[in-house]
């Protein structure tokens, strides 16, 4: 069993347009809602390729059919605490060119007596945990890097997909993560420094290698990813099938990443997992994978390239 922890899911309402006009009065082409938060569509994302997975965390008592009808609908054990109040909605404008614009509403707001009974809901958890997304208001900064601490300490291998102060907290704590996934905004912010130097931002994701940290994979954008471990280092360079809403593809992403550690992989069959389970959530609105031979397929096209040589600009 793989259990994903969302503190602060939210309902993701894509809206389609021609072009975000600011200023100006628009029509929708489309619009959908999809039960999301991080670590709601990582389940989601693992339920697809088969793999059995308990979602925890917090949500809002007054909007939570359509986050069950998905869990009934795909397996998913439910062991989230009902909250007073709604879940949040992230608004997803989707132009036809590709660009998507994120508008996060507030949701409930949480105290440290909801984080210590998610913290009490995971006490028996082992194996592989997921902690991902964003803190309601109102929970200390350190509360993910306790959950990540006590995960940890009951012998979870956790992968983390956190940013901001949570991010800080968790790489600062005593007791690290298994494998981290910033993208490169999010290492720069924790170390404090730019790096756009390609040698520098390996560096700093080492640094935290020697600390402790099993893997990490720094998401790049339009230059894919870099995954490190003690068996070295590959840059993975993006599939260029992108035809459908970006929303969840890094949440896919940390799902190939925990479906790849669920298995064993080694370090390059993980990068080409994690590469073409984003890929495949790209043909597909909403968290979701396309047919497991689909996604087996996507995943021998992605081409990998030794960090050392994506060092020196090759």
């Amino acid at each position: 069993m793989i259990h994903t922890i969302c503190l602060n899911p939210a309902i993701d309402q894509t809206v389609g347009l021609a072009e975000l006009v600011p200023g100006e009065v628009l029509r929708a082409d489309f619009v959908r809602l999809d039960p999301g938060g991080k670590a709601v569509n990582v389940a989601s994302v693992l339920a697809d390729w088969g793999l059995p997975v308990t979602v925890h965390g917090l949500l809002g008592a007054d909007n939570a059919d359509g986050f069950e009808a998905l869990f009934t609908r795909k397996g998913i054990a439910d062991a989230m605490i009902r909250m007073p109040g709604a879940t949040r909605t992230n608004i997803k404008i989707l132009e036809t060119g590709g660009r998507t614009t994120d508008v996060n509403l507030p949701g409930f707001a949480a105290d440290a007596a909801a984080a210590d009974a998610v913290r009490a809901g995971l006490n028996a958890v082992t194996g592989l945990a997921v902690v991902s997304g964003s803190q309601p208001a109102g929970l200390p900064a350190d509360t993910t890097a306790r959950i990540v601490a006590d995960l940890a300490g009951q012998g979870a291998r956790v992968v983390l997909d956190v940013s901001g102060a949570p991010l800080t907290e968790a790489l600062s704590a005593p007791v690290l993560p298994y494998a981290v996934k910033p993208n490169r905004h999010e290492l720069e912010a924790f170390a404090g420094r730019s790096l756009a130097d390609r040698a520098e931002l390996v560096a700093v994701a080492r640094d935290l290698l020697a600390r402790g940290i099993g893997l990490v994979v720094v998401s790049l954008g339009t230059e894919g990813a870099v995954f490190l471990s003690a068996e070295g280092g590959v840059q993975v360079r993006p599939l260029a099938l992108a035809t459908g809403s970006t929303v969840g593809a890094g949440d896919a992403m940390v799902a190939g990443i925990t479906a790849g550690l669920s298995e064993g992989l080694p370090l390059a069959d993980l990068a080409r997992r994690a590469t073409a389970f984003a890929a495949g959530k790209l043909r597909n609105a909403g968290p979701h994978l396309p047919p497991k031979a689909e996604v087996e397929a996507l995943a021998q096209q992605v081409a990998l390239c030794p960090v050392e040589a994506w060092m020196a600009g090759h």
